[in-house]
């Protein structure tokens, strides 16, 4: 069903920590609206940003509720097709530079 494994999603959440670390941080944010379904964002979520079932009907929720969520961390390098292919799905996303 997901095209990584446990031990990729651990390995990618280590590497962009250390980027934001080594050069600066980036957020990728998602922005609430009324015609996308939260089965639409959790699975966007799960597909773009590797998220664990959980994490995404967790940023889901705070999206609904608090209009916006840091759905990722890391460098622009590497949230910026995140962001576009969020996008592209037809859901609100910008990046935030710290």
């Amino acid at each position: 069903m997901y095209r990584f494994s446990t031990r990729e999603w651990i390995q990618e959440d280590i590497d962009l920590l250390l980027d934001e670390v080594i050069t600066g941080g980036c957020k990728l944010i998602v922005h609430n609206d009324d015609f996308n379904t939260f089965d639409w964002v959790i699975k966007t979520l799960i597909e773009v940003c590797r998220h664990t079932p959980e994490q995404a009907e967790q940023c889901s929720l705070i999206i609904h509720y608090k209009g916006k969520c840091v759905v990722k961390e890391g460098t622009e390098e590497q949230l910026k097709p995140m962001r576009e292919a969020i996008v592209d799905r037809g859901i609100g996303a910008t990046l935030e530079f710290d």
